[in-house]
């Protein structure tokens, strides 16, 4: 059975803080920003999405909002590698089929912040790597990362 349309979005790094984390990537591997530190309250993130030129594929860097977050105990373990992220068609559709494949949906879909209000959900199979959907608009929707937050 063949994966329905996914696409490698971004690669998710845990990070205690964005900003320094960040700023090594950019001159160590010659990243550049492609969005602000955009807060995500559901995701109980805060989050900032980078890229290489010409690569399709973004690095997010996730930090806690606070001592609650979800992400809390991934970086008070020293953080590092926290999800693969694909885009997908309509995500009840690859959900089933990733369902198929003995992955469990960890996380109803609901919308994010960072993706303009388009639709995510979270899985995760034997591996207990956690993989995000982002749900696009169209087929030729690339599920571009906000480039501007509201104050």
């Amino acid at each position: 059975m063949v994966a329905p349309n996914l696409v490698l979005h971004h690669v998710g790094y845990a990070v205690k803080e964005i900003e320094p984390i960040a700023a090594l990537y950019i001159e160590r591997f010659g990243y550049e920003i492609a969005s602000p530190v955009i807060h995500d309250p559901l995701q109980t993130a805060r989050v900032q999405f980078l890229r290489i030129p010409g690569n399709p594929a973004y690095l997010e860097f996730v930090a806690p909002d606070g001592p609650a977050s979800v992400l809390t105990n991934a970086v008070a373990k020293g953080g590092g590698l926290n999800h693969l992220c694909y885009t997908s068609g309509p995500l009840e559709e690859t959900i089933a089929h990733l369902q198929a494949s003995q992955m469990i949906l960890i996380s109803e879909p609901k919308h994010a912040v960072a993706f303009d209000g388009r639709r995510i959900c979270w899985l995760m199979g034997r591996d207990r790597s956690p993989v995000e959907l982002v749900e696009r608009r169209a087929p030729d929707d690339l599920c571009t990362p906000l480039t501007e937050v509201e104050p």
